[in-house]
């Protein structure tokens, strides 16, 4: 099949890296809240005194810590006190969710995605991995959170370049059946998971979130020094699989991904998979009401 050229292609790549790298770096106000976040000296009332300078934080928290995910008989009306029901890993999710909406609160017309619909689907993604992650008894369910929060950022990067070669990439799907991911890095030479890596580590994200982000569409090649990350990565997959089978945020690939039978193996899911399927979407649908804006 004709395609780019090798040196469009190499224009291309060379440009997808410049601009990876010009995105801007989390605010200062982000970065220094993380590290409060990250201090085992901080207390709920060192961090509730940062969050304080950002009214649109402090809401999201109260909004969160007295949503009917946790069914309290009390509402909690004091930051502080949020902080110390939610814990801090909680907290760093809203916190980095807040920081990214702006990335993706767009249109992402190379993908088909309408405004707003990559950020409900990363929502969606983040609120299924924590949700598996705690059912299965798997690792950090923040840890996953954030990882599906993620997990498509990559989509903000090279958007531009998929509506350019968005043809040429249909192309190969439909008529040679290759997944969108292996079109993209065909014609493009990246795909939209590796570039999502890429941000992570520009952001200076732990190197777990760069793995997953990375992998979340081939969890099957996460390098072998990196196994410790295989679960979470399996969780994201899989959850980001799901989600798309509920129809959240399909956009233009949403329907050419499978779930691996490796992934829900190792998960131990992999006899029925839709009795969690149906688990989740009774949570989502409470969650809705209370999700992040």
């Amino acid at each position: 099949m004709q395609g780019l050229d090798d040196r469009t292609r190499d224009l291309i790549q060379r440009r997808v890296l410049k601009r990876v790298k010009d995105i801007p770096s989390l605010p200062q106000f982000v970065v220094e809240t993380l590290n409060k976040l990250d201090d085992p000296k901080s207390s709920a009332t060192d961090v509730g005194d940062r969050l304080s300078k950002d009214e649109g934080l402090v809401v999201r928290v109260l909004r969160l810590a007295n949503s009917a995910y946790y069914g309290l008989s009390r509402r909690i009306t004091g930051v502080s006190e949020a902080i110390s029901f939610l814990g801090f890993k909680t907290v760093k999710s809203i916190v980095l969710a807040a920081s990214v909406y702006k990335f993706m609160d767009t249109s992402f017309t190379g993908y088909s995605l309408d405004r707003g619909e990559l950020w409900k689907h990363s929502q969606s993604v983040a609120a299924t991995s924590r949700f598996l992650a705690v059912k299965l008894g798997i690792g950090d369910p923040e840890e996953a959170y954030i990882g599906g929060l993620m997990h498509d950022i990559g989509k903000i990067v090279l958007n531009d370049y998929v509506r350019f070669g968005y043809s040429i990439i249909l192309r190969l799907v439909e008529e040679d059946k290759v997944p969108f991911c292996d079109a993209e890095r065909q014609v493009l030479g990246f795909d939209h998971a590796q570039v999502g890596g890429l941000v992570m580590e520009q952001w200076n994200l732990p190197e777990a979130y760069s793995y997953i982000t990375t992998y979340h569409h081939t969890p099957w090649d996460l390098p072998v020094d990196m196994k410790q990350f295989q679960s979470v990565t399996d969780v994201v997959h899989v959850s980001n699989v799901l989600c798309l089978m509920l129809g959240v945020g399909i956009g233009a690939d949403g329907m050419q991904y499978n779930v691996s039978p490796e992934s829900l193996a190792r998960l131990g899911m992999e006899e029925n998979p839709e009795h969690v399927m149906g688990e989740f979407v009774d949570i989502l649908s409470s969650m809705e009401e209370d999700a992040l804006k």
